[in-house]
């Protein structure tokens, strides 16, 4: 770049969040060997946050056609379907388009027909940001009490509900951090929807980062070991979470993703 000449505007807003993220979110290996990296301070993480608040449907490939359709923004269309009769909700996938992954952090969509459900799960030493694109979806979100409470009679960690509620675009991004904001959260779509996640960093197993699956119980369903009879506040804003340890079966596609490529 010649010196002096200002630096060239990202060619899209799906470029311009990529290199925002890649300068906000650092590689876990710079913070050595069995090392979490540090959340992102909160500034960068706003900036990140209003950036995608911008981003419309048409930023990220999607067409705007068959809004009302449950295949969901013309992107669940397919020979198939044109040509026979609707298919069920429940026997149309969730399509996860990839957009680009780093071990600092990773860029995607998730498309979800109406009635499609994911369920309750973890982000693990993880930041996440969510921007619903269109469609509406209720959201579910814990956070753990700290320190651990553990319950009496069955595998069960105490945790504080943060969100229970529906959300529809337009609508702010919601962030959530490795110990609050509702690091824990299921999705139900009320209609077709695509969410864009940005998480930071990925889910990787080598690392500890796996994505682990959870039952809510309500709080006056178990007790606590230590004895806990009561809790600050509504009750019913507690609840009692237990690890699924058997395999969950999600119906999920990978879809090819169409909008602007990231360039590196």
């Amino acid at each position: 770049m010649a010196w002096g000449v200002p630096p060239r505007p990202p060619s899209s807003k799906v470029q311009a969040l990529y290199e925002l993220c890649k300068r906000t979110f650092p590689s876990p290996s710079a913070a050595g060997a069995g090392a979490s990296p540090s959340p992102p301070l909160a500034d960068a993480v706003r900036s990140i946050s209003s950036l995608m608040d911008t981003i419309t449907p048409a930023d990220v490939g999607l067409r705007d056609d068959n809004v009302e359709d449950d295949r969901g923004h013309g992107f669940f269309e397919s020979n198939f379907l044109k040509s026979s009769a609707r298919v069920a909700r429940w026997a149309q996938p969730i399509t996860y388009l990839h957009i680009y992954e780093c071990d600092a952090f990773s860029i995607g969509i998730f498309c979800l027909p109406t009635s499609a459900v994911i369920p309750l799960h973890d982000h693990p030493g993880m930041t996440v940001l969510s921007k619903i694109l269109y469609g509406s979806m209720h959201v579910k979100s814990y956070d753990w009490i700290e320190p651990t409470v553990l319950a009496s009679s069955q595998p069960a960690r105490l945790a504080k509900l943060h969100m229970d509620d529906v959300r529809t675009a337009p609508c702010p991004t919601s962030v959530l951090y490795p110990q609050s904001g509702g690091n824990l959260h299921c999705f139900t779509s009320v209609s077709s929807c695509a969410v864009l996640d940005v998480l930071a960093p990925p889910y990787c197993e080598d690392a500890g980062r796996i994505c682990t699956y959870f039952h809510d119980y309500p709080f006056s369903s178990l007790s606590a070991a230590a004895g806990l009879a009561k809790v600050p506040g509504n009750p019913d804003n507690y609840a009692w979470l237990e690890a699924i340890n058997s395999p969950v079966n999600i119906y999920m596609r990978t879809g090819m993703y169409t909008g602007p490529p990231v360039q590196t």
